[in-house]
């Protein structure tokens, strides 16, 4: 009689890195809802309760894959020109909630205290502050730049429409916009479907126009 051989995944010792890679893999395939510890431990190989062994709970999971996504975004490099630092900042992290869909949403909804939030937050801080902001006003530049960051993202992840359907859906919708009616909107939307003007939001649009708005209240110390 043959004897069962465990699988692949059964035979490689189970630990905590491990664990939260297998965590951050379910979360980026089918978000938060899709993150059990059920369905974690059969994507592992394990028994469910062995994950307890390297886990508090799946709040700490979540706490745990939440920083995980935050270590792959760039920190802010001190000495260099703010604005360049902030802008690559703003790229990169924009550039990782893509990547990782459901982050985005998480970050904003916990209260995230992981080694690498910190180091994030705190090298902010200091490029900031090494540029003359004030205490203050650092702090209200980094959340600004933050809600930018967080709120494109979630809206391009839940645009309903993908870049090349765009302008077929503008057609679609021109006879609702009748230029007597709404002659702005309408004029818009014709440039969209002429294809003079793609119509899609541009995250750089709007980081510019905050970075050079701190810019000039940089020097402001009663805000």
């Amino acid at each position: 009689m043959a004897i069962p051989q465990p699988d692949a995944k059964s035979r490689v010792p189970l630990t905590r890195e491990r664990l939260l890679q297998a965590a951050m893999r379910l979360a980026d395939q089918g978000g938060i809802e899709a993150l059990s510890m059920r369905k974690l431990a059969q994507e592992l190989g394990v028994e469910a309760m062995s994950l307890y062994n390297h886990v508090a709970n799946k709040d700490d999971i979540l706490d745990s894959i939440v920083d995980l996504v935050v270590s792959e975004m760039a920190l802010p490099e001190l000495g260099l020109d703010w604005k360049t630092a902030m802008r690559q900042r703003a790229t990169s992290a924009h550039a990782v909630l893509l990547r990782h869909p459901w982050a985005a949403l998480a970050i904003m909804s916990r209260l995230n205290v992981g080694p690498a939030m910190l180091r994030y937050v705190d090298a902010t801080l200091g490029c900031l502050r090494q540029a003359g902001f004030s205490i203050q006003m650092t702090d209200h530049a980094w959340n600004a730049i933050d809600s930018h960051i967080y709120g494109f993202t979630l809206q391009e992840l839940n645009f309903p429409l993908d870049a090349p359907d765009y302008s077929a859906a503008a057609a679609n919708y021109l006879s609702r916009i009748p230029a007597e009616q709404y002659p702005y909107l309408n004029q818009l939307t014709v440039q969209v479907i002429e294809g003079a003007y793609d119509g899609l939001h541009d995250f750089e649009f709007g980081l510019e126009l905050l970075l050079a708005g701190l810019d000039r209240l940089r020097d402001n110390t009663s805000i």
